[in-house]
């Protein structure tokens, strides 16, 4: 007899569900409260579930335009690959997200990886901007 199984999330089918959506308040339910976001322009993991919907949302933001898409994902029983294209003002960003989680599916690790040096230079500024605006704002 099998034992019952956890209601785990799919967690690659909720982060997309959550970008098509705009809906970055249910990443509180996606994420491990120790979760941890590995930045391309960030030398230092930002830790914990507040900031990591801090930077996560930011970064749906700045990078989630009418031109952004998914283009390959390699999806493990962990772990995911999840290629993406987008442009910011003429520039041509190519990146990765690498999305790690636990039993339960919620994300423990989220790196974003963005090439070329001018695209990295490109989300740095816009980050910045959309980051400050947050904090402006309280959130």
């Amino acid at each position: 007899m099998n034992a019952p199984r956890m209601n785990t999330l799919d967690p690659v089918a909720e982060w997309h569900r959550i970008l098509e959506d705009r809906d970055i308040a249910a990443l509180a339910s996606l994420l491990h409260d120790d979760a941890v976001f590995l930045s391309p322009v960030v030398h230092t993991p930002q830790r914990g579930k507040r900031l990591v919907m801090g930077y996560l949302g930011a970064a749906a933001e700045v990078l989630g335009n009418p031109s952004f898409r998914y283009v390959r994902e390699i999806v493990g029983a962990r772990d995911a690959m999840l290629e993406f294209e987008t442009e910011i003002e003429g520039v041509q960003v190519n990146g990765i997200d690498l999305i790690r989680w636990d039993d339960a599916g919620r994300i423990i690790e989220f790196k974003v990886m963005v090439r070329p040096l001018k695209a990295v230079h490109a989300v740095h500024a816009k980050m910045g901007e959309r980051l400050q605006a947050n904090s402006d704002r309280g959130g």
